[in-house]
């Protein structure tokens, strides 16, 4: 088990870039090992979920070189070139991988199977089974609807004109995936939008996708174009550093070559409403990504009703958010978030439970959170082996009247190895302990 032990007070300051975008990591490795010629990837999160893809497609066929160093080398197979797994696949903590991997499998000669650990293990599958079923695709869950999968393949898929229940950017990516194989046309349809990687990957390997208003299309049976593409910092995990710098007065930090998607900024709007000081700087395109500094400077913030609009473009920074929430002034409100009942944890309860272990006034609902802000007292948090959850508590520490420990932090690794590090060096009191 790892744990974090956190000092209380000091101030975050410098000049950090943290790892590259994990969604986008993850499309760089699948889209590459399905394109013809070679694919360099520069920048790439070297996490564990990462490297679980990087392993998926090694055992698919696709020669693979690193990472070294963030950069990735991939000797595509095209789109029809994969081969026949030796064993099921195992995605470890990635949902993101599973559902997108899900897409691709369903379309090939060969059957295969994906699983995970015991968190992926519980996590919601039937939302991509059930449209890829519609498409033509034969996958079969475990009784509950979870991992791990089993695919049949052999199976000619066809187009789908399919509205998503939810934003959701895994289900639109594994339908669009599929798509790629699929006899005819493809459409999604967003209630609301997600985040666009997808789409704009696609593009940056010859692939024509349209989108209009909600309405995302491309037809199947064309080829993918190898390319070089470098990959931006990681807005999801910037975010811990956005609002451990935006809560305490005196802190300055700037975070470098951030990915600021318009699809993916839900984050730093909320934080603009809840006055934090956040300019971005030096806007620039890498990749076909926008991508800008972002220097935060410590300040008062204040509660907020979080319009539900703004929801779905920052559901994975919440974690962060409700941090940011405990230490403002007044009331927040989350509403329509019951997405993240059914990320790695239930993030709405685990994290209720650990403000009020620390001291915070919550009341939980079924589709969001209502905070109190005040003060963090000292204390031991569980992080549910959430990732997400630890990072955003080891933040709390710079507000708190003593100490925190926070347990169960394994799994910072998948999303975010060298976490510790470079929050220390940003002035975080930080130490990590194994038992």
């Amino acid at each position: 088990m790892i744990r974090y032990e956190i000092a209380p007070g000091g101030a975050l300051a410098g000049r950090v870039r943290v790892p590259g975008d994990k969604s986008i990591s993850h499309r760089a490795v699948m889209l590459g090992a399905l394109a013809d010629g070679e694919t360099v990837v520069d920048g790439l999160l070297e996490g564990e979920d990462v490297r679980a893809t990087v392993a998926a497609f090694r055992a698919l066929g696709v020669a693979i070189e690193g990472p070294r160093d963030g950069r990735l080398w991939i000797t595509g197979a095209g789109v029809d070139g994969l081969k026949a797994p030796a064993r099921i696949l195992d995605m470890g903590n990635s949902g993101t991988a599973m559902r997108l991997l899900a897409g691709i499998l369903a379309a090939q000669n060969f059957d295969s199977g994906l699983t995970g650990d015991e968190s992926l293990q519980r996590r919601p599958m039937r939302r991509i089974a059930e449209p890829l079923a519609q498409m033509g695709a034969r996958i079969a869950t475990a009784p509950g609807g979870t991992p791990p999968l089993v695919i049949q393949g052999g199976v000619r898929l066809r187009g789908v004109d399919y509205v998503l229940p939810v934003p959701s950017a895994q289900i639109k990516s594994a339908i669009l995936f599929a798509g790629l194989y699929a006899a005819g046309q493809t459409v999604v349809h967003e209630p609301a939008p997600s985040r666009d990687h997808t789409e704009r990957m696609l593009r940056g390997f010859g692939y024509e996708v349209v989108t209009h208003e909600g309405r995302i299309a491309l037809t199947g049976g064309g080829r993918l174009r190898a390319c070089a593409l470098e990959v931006p910092a990681d807005l999801s995990s910037a975010a811990f550093f956005l609002v451990g710098a935006a809560i305490v007065p005196g802190s300055e930090l700037v975070l470098s070559t951030v990915g600021v998607n318009p699809t993916r900024t839900g984050v730093l709007d909320i934080l603009a409403l809840m006055g934090a000081n956040i300019r971005l700087e030096n806007r620039r395109e890498i990749g076909g990504e926008p991508v800008a500094d972002l220097r935060v400077r410590g300040g008062g913030l204040k509660g907020i009703e979080v319009p539900e609009s703004l929801v779905p473009l920052a559901i994975d920074e919440f974690p962060a958010l409700f941090i940011a929430a405990a230490c403002a002034t007044g009331r927040t409100v989350v509403r329509g978030a019951a997405e993240l009942r059914v990320k790695e944890t239930d993030r709405i309860t685990v994290t209720a439970r650990a403000l009020a272990r620390l001291g915070v006034r919550i009341e939980e609902r079924s589709d969001g959170i209502i905070i109190e802000g005040g003060r963090f007292r000292a204390g031991t948090v569980d992080s549910g082996g959430d990732h997400r959850i630890a990072m955003a508590f080891a933040m709390s520490a710079l507000r708190a009247d003593g100490p925190v420990v926070v347990e169960d932090c394994k799994n910072v690794d998948t999303s975010f190895p060298g976490f510790a590090d470079l929050a220390r060096a940003a002035g975080l009191r930080i130490q990590v302990r194994a038992s």
